[in-house]
């Protein structure tokens, strides 16, 4: 079909348009990529756009390996929280999910009502911090874990997605034999990878990007997070952060580090891991969510 004068104009437009957005999303973390290879004395000076003026890994070097960061602790207790979560999660909202999906399950509508309630209805921290206190998870690295490990929305996506498997598959496998545990890992589970892969992105970006649960229940710095440690940074006052690391390291006033460099640094570096594994969740994301919507 010809396009005319009006469509071509039209489609001009939305083109840049789009242009102009992308640039306004990608620019701020392009400009934090150009800081954290910039020399932090010249980063002060201000002017860097999303090319350094002049280029150094040393901020990395400083965050890297300057034990007075701990980045390297940091970055290991939030890959085991997010990987641990991911999984006890799946194996958790999924085992429920099929059993909710059981016609014969006795009690379902009590089930539900009963994983509903805490939605609208919770305690507030100090009941919480109690909670977990008696439960010994303060200052604990399972306080990142079993707290998360059942949400009732990724469950009811799920749980609507098995729904949405026609029942003639597990009727075929029951007729020729097959019992139900061979139905759930032959039949249902391979089927269900798209809205599994979907509420396994969920669970990722929302562990990687969590600080509050090390601000609550928290005290141990060996147990910081990435996040955490990067609110600190942005928080703490240059001059008092550059001293303590400085004094950490036995280096000189001379470094040609600065706090603002460094933060950068981290911006970037704790943005990088999770933009990695997007993209190869993505073809599941769309399907996930469409097929997994809540039909009642």
């Amino acid at each position: 079909m010809k396009k005319t004068r009006g469509d071509r104009i039209f489609d001009t437009i939305v083109i840049v348009l789009l242009l102009i957005l992308c640039v306004l999303c990608l620019y701020p973390f392009l400009n934090q990529v150009a800081i954290s290879f910039n020399e932090g004395m010249d980063s002060a000076k201000g002017g860097i756009t999303i090319f350094p003026r002049k280029f150094t890994t040393e901020n990395y070097k400083e965050l890297l390996f300057n034990k007075g960061y701990g980045y390297g602790r940091a970055f290991m207790i939030t890959v085991s929280r997010a990987f641990l979560n991911m999984v006890i999660s799946n194996i958790v909202m999924f085992a429920a999910a099929y059993a909710l999906t059981r016609k014969r399950l006795k009690g379902r509508k009590a089930f539900t009502t009963f994983f509903v309630i805490p939605m609208y209805l919770q305690a507030g921290v100090i009941p919480i911090y109690i909670l977990y206190r008696y439960l010994g998870l303060i200052d604990n690295f399972w306080v990142y874990v079993l707290p998360f490990s059942f949400a009732f929305y990724s469950m009811v996506i799920i749980r609507s997605f098995i729904q949405e498997i026609p029942p003639s598959l597990e009727e075929s496998a029951l007729i020729d034999g097959a019992n139900e545990i061979t139905v759930l890992f032959k039949i249902i589970l391979p089927l269900s990878l798209p809205v599994l892969a979907t509420v396994s992105l969920w669970i990722l970006v929302g562990q990687w990007n969590d600080w509050t649960s090390t601000l609550y229940y928290i005290t141990d710095k060996k147990l910081y997070p990435l996040q955490y440690l990067m609110m600190q940074i942005i928080k703490e006052g240059d001059q008092q952060r550059q001293v303590a690391v400085l004094e950490a390291q036995g280096a000189d006033a001379s470094t040609k580090t600065t706090t603002e460099a460094v933060k950068a640094a981290m911006i970037v570096s704790t943005s990088l891991p999770i933009i990695m594994v997007y993209p190869f969740l993505q073809k599941y994301f769309v399907k996930g969510v469409t097929l997994g919507a809540v039909k009642e």
